[in-house]
């Protein structure tokens, strides 16, 4: 979700990564199939995050983003 906020002109987002939290929910429904309950189901957290940087949107408002923060970015957006 994060990264269409980028993409329709977020100046920078972060967020989990979206693919991790489908893999986590199908991981739960798996095990509700095969008869756990879910009250016994232990409350699991996302543990990647990702973080994009859109450079467009800076240059637009003016903005200078650091180039250590665009090398931790995961992806920028020119």
């Amino acid at each position: 979700m994060e990264r269409e906020f980028a993409n329709s002109g977020g100046l920078i987002t972060y967020g989990m990564e979206v693919t991790e939290v489908y893999r986590l929910t199908g991981g739960y429904a798996a095990r509700i199939l095969m008869g756990d309950k879910p009250a016994d189901l232990p409350v699991l957290l996302p543990t990647k995050f990702e973080m994009i940087v859109n450079l467009r949107t800076a240059k637009a408002l003016g903005l200078e983003v650091p180039d250590r923060l665009l090398a931790l970015a995961d992806e920028v957006i020119e």
